[in-house]
């Protein structure tokens, strides 16, 4: 693994999070906290938590989609209010414009944390390892905001995880994070879906799903 092209690498998001489990497993049964941003990130997430036998749940961290192009984002914002922006994006919008579309993004958090959460808490934070699971990354800006979230939290250890993710997002997750552990690292990385055969977008009811079964026996 690691320099994979275009080719498939894993078959879903269930093998692909076995996989990443495999690859932390120096977190076994070490009181980790895994926390998977919805939706994509959640089965994976959760394979990742029933391997290491850590407590799981969701940190809902949004992107903030370009007006006229919502499949872009030009940074993020997690649920505490953390956000990422990329500079760029300071120089393409007035003030105002990004202060609309995070608070639409943060109205949408509030909702997913009340659907997802059932509107309870995040686990406690402060003091523990975590592990911060996605499916992909692609720009990064999603799993910046949720780092944010935990540093403002007072986590002892921030873990990266993940599939797949560019080199360059790779290195900056190491950098911005204490850890990161990615799987793949393609020299063509486009996007998150080539590494997977069965890629789909998640519903909630699926990450309800998921959320409900057991993490541990």
């Amino acid at each position: 693994m690691g320099d994979s092209g275009w080719w498939i690498v894993f078959d879903d998001r269930k093998d692909a999070g076995e996989k990443l489990a495999a690859a932390l497993e120096n977190y076994k049964d070490k009181g980790a906290l895994v926390l998977a941003i919805p939706r994509g990130g959640v089965e994976v997430g959760y394979q990742v938590a029933k391997h290491l036998n850590a407590e799981f749940s969701v940190l809902i961290s949004r992107k903030l989609p370009f007006p006229d192009n919502p499949e872009s984002g030009f940074g993020a914002v997690a649920e505490d209010g953390s956000a990422f922006i990329f500079d760029f994006a300071r120089e393409l919008f007035p003030p105002e414009e990004i202060e609309r579309i995070l608070r639409e993004q943060v109205s949408e958090i509030k909702r997913r944390v009340s659907v997802l959460r059932k509107g309870k808490p995040l686990p406690p934070i402060k003091g523990r390892t975590v592990i911060l699971v996605d499916d992909g990354i692609a720009m990064g800006s999603t799993m910046r905001a949720s780092i944010q979230l935990c540093k403002n939290k007072k986590a002892k250890k921030i873990i990266v995880a993940s599939p797949v993710s560019g080199r360059d997002i790779a290195e900056e997750m190491k950098r911005t994070a204490d850890e990161a552990v990615i799987l793949e690292k393609p020299y063509f990385f486009q996007a998150v879906a080539q590494v997977y055969r069965n890629w789909y977008d998640v519903s909630d009811e699926e990450v309800l799903g998921i959320l409900g079964r057991q993490v541990s026996s």
